[in-house]
């Protein structure tokens, strides 16, 4: 079956539209929950005995600041001591009245369970946004040799234009994956970076090959073909590669899904569940909006040259 991509490419621009709209709406009504490095706040570590669950402790330091907090369970594999790592989010650090106000609490209601802070530290968010800038300007600079380098790649089919609209692709898949960050309530933190990262580099794959078949076909019928349905045969050439590959990588990814919500791991669950929904999008971009937007940009350019 060959699907008519460049001529319902209008559908394809409205349904990115939309989905772009969409993540704008849930940014403001929901708004992103940055990590505490981002932030600045508290990281507070409560060893205990006995069993007590992350929910409970969270409740009750909750209750007792006023404020919503994190709560992870860790234990020390040599010397199997258990302990509840809170973190706080604020722009203001606990003082020291409250961080002994907090354990007494903590010792009255769990009286059985001996807990003791073994450690707090405050966090300052300068280190934290120094590295998100770093983080920023490592994707700026990996966007402009990704447009340095399918210039030069696809040189003979306009490649300066086939690089642009390959970043403009990869900017609509990171702002996808941000949209589900924030709709799920995952914090805005390292896997983020990571998620951002992993995109560019796997997304711009399917692109590429795309892009390398439109030069071919292009070299072997020249101008015996119109650009748009030349662009529409070189799609469908790939499809089956494209959409494989990418299943592929969505199954590996519910596969740690799946394991990350058996063992209550949220770190991996914050960065396999947006990089799935990541790769979809990569799909989705490579194939119904890269070679629509390349075939816009050079019908512009040759009407335009045409007039002049």
């Amino acid at each position: 079956m060959k699907l008519d991509i460049i001529g319902k490419r209008k559908i394809f621009f409205g349904i990115s539209i939309v989905a772009l709209v969409l993540v704008l709406i849930i940014t403001i009504v929901v708004g992103p929950k940055l990590d505490i490095q981002f932030k600045g706040g508290s990281i507070a570590t409560y060893t205990y005995t006995g069993d007590i669950t992350p929910d409970e402790f969270g409740k009750t330091v909750e209750s007792f600041l006023g404020q919503d907090v994190t709560v992870q369970k860790q234990e020390n594999s040599v010397t199997g001591q258990t302990s509840m790592v809170v973190s706080l989010t604020s722009n203001k650090n606990l003082t020291t009245e409250t961080q002994t106000g907090l354990l007494e609490e903590l010792q009255t209601t769990y009286a059985d369970n001996e807990i003791e802070a073994s450690d707090i530290n405050n966090v300052d968010p300068v280190m934290g946004m120094e590295f998100f800038k770093k983080c920023i300007v490592a994707v700026v600079f990996a966007s402009v040799i990704m447009i340095v380098y399918i210039g030069f790649r696809f040189r003979k089919i306009g490649g300066a234009s086939a690089g642009v609209v390959s970043v403009i692709a990869l900017i609509h898949d990171v702002l996808i994956a941000y949209g589900v960050f924030v709709l799920l309530g995952f914090t805005i933190n390292d896997n983020f970076i990571a998620v951002v990262l992993t995109i560019l580099g796997y997304s711009i794959n399917d692109t590429i090959v795309i892009y390398d078949r439109i030069r071919e076909n292009k070299r072997y019928y020249g101008n015996k073909m119109e650009l748009g349905e030349l662009v529409n045969m070189s799609i469908n050439q790939c499809l089956r590669r494209t959409v494989t590959t990418s299943l592929t990588t969505v199954m590996a990814l519910i596969c740690i899904c799946v394991v990350a919500v058996m063992m209550n791991v949220s770190s991996i669950l914050s960065f396999a569940v947006p990089m799935m929904v990541g790769v979809i999008s990569g799909l989705y971009s490579s194939v119904f909006l890269s070679g629509s937007l390349w075939t816009l940009w050079q019908e512009k350019k040759a009407a335009k040259a045409a007039k002049a």
